[in-house]
């Protein structure tokens, strides 16, 4: 899938509204479930260190929140309320790992409820342990039939195996249960082109990138995804409208400089090329593949020094990637 890991999974995990994008952060269309802080109001210790807590998320000092929460399971290493809260904190702070530690422990005093076992699968997605992830959300979905958001999920894991089939039918039945998800949408045309329906895709797109711009902040992943789709397909003009909307939604957003680089070195406007790729490695420094295409341009200007400089880049940054590993 074109998107990372984003923003959104953190607010759909902990229930932060997003009705009305994360990761991929964020994108409209998502059902609500609730408010971290609200969940901490019945925890079972003394009402000023509650109060504690939720003012150490509010301030986003997850630091000060986890020691409170962890000095009172020190007293109380049964309390699942305290587990559960202490993995929604650890799922806030980055911590994944530790998110599923807590949830865990929790989990083998008493079954979770449909937003903790949330947070545990998509602390699984994260960690790229999709496989365990899966069965998660399945048990919610089994659950709970009518919420779209676990057909979705199970949908990007479907998407993710490249088993793009069984994942239209997911993002179908998603969109059954609420005709206005906009990330469904989007998904759904990521699916549709893998399947080489092209034509499906840009009205899918086109359906997703309607519904964002009904939304106070739109996300710039619906017109980026169609762009994709159009440079691929030779559509440059068309291409850059949905380039800029992208960019309009997200200035700073690299994936959407990088694919306006690379249409642009397609059309050997060179410079304008480069100007764009080098915003998108600016504002990602971890991302490689606008090196490759700088590479690509310097070459083709006969200065090798700075293309071979630029692929090397872009080899670190690809060896860098693929050593990450998971859980």
């Amino acid at each position: 899938m074109r998107r990372p890991v984003s923003l959104f999974l953190i607010l759909a995990a902990l229930g932060v509204p997003i009705c009305g994008q994360e990761l991929r952060l964020q994108d409209p269309g998502e059902p609500a479930v609730g408010t971290p802080v609200g969940t901490m109001a019945h925890l079972p210790i003394d009402p000023a260190q509650r109060r504690a807590v939720g003012e150490a998320i509010r301030a986003r000092d997850y630091r000060r929140a986890e020691t409170i929460l962890l000095g009172e399971i020190d007293k109380n290493p049964r309390s699942t309320p305290l587990l559960k809260a202490l993995g929604s904190v650890f799922f806030l702070d980055g911590k994944y790992l530790d998110t599923v530690t807590a949830l865990k422990k929790a989990e083998a005093i008493e079954p979770l409820d449909n937003q903790s076992r949330f947070t545990l699968a998509l602390a699984y997605i994260i960690l790229n342990h999709r496989d365990w992830a899966r069965p998660e959300l399945a048990k919610l979905e089994k659950s709970d039939a009518a919420n779209p958001l676990y057909p979705y999920w199970l949908g990007r894991l479907d998407y993710d195996a490249m088993q793009f089939t069984a994942a239209v039918e997911r993002f179908q039945h998603t969109l059954r249960l609420d005709s206005n998800f906009m990330k469904a949408y989007d998904n759904l045309g990521l699916c549709y082109e893998a399947l080489g329906k092209y034509d499906e895709a840009i009205e899918t797109y086109k359906e997703a990138i309607r519904l964002s711009r009904a939304k106070l902040t739109c996300s710039p992943w619906p017109p980026l995804n169609l762009a994709t789709l159009l440079v691929k397909i030779g559509r440059l003009d068309e291409a850059e409208t949905y380039l800029k909307a992208s960019l309009g939604c997200d200035p700073r957003f690299p994936k959407a400089h990088y694919q306006m680089g690379l249409m642009l070195e397609k059309q050997r406007k060179d410079e304008e090329a480069l100007q764009e790729l080098k915003e998108a490695a600016a504002n990602d420094p971890g991302y490689a593949e606008p090196h490759y295409v700088m590479g690509k341009i310097y070459r083709r200007g006969g200065d090798p020094q700075k293309a071979n400089a630029e692929w090397a880049t872009f080899q670190k940054l690809k060896k860098e990637k693929s050593e990450e590993r998971p859980l």
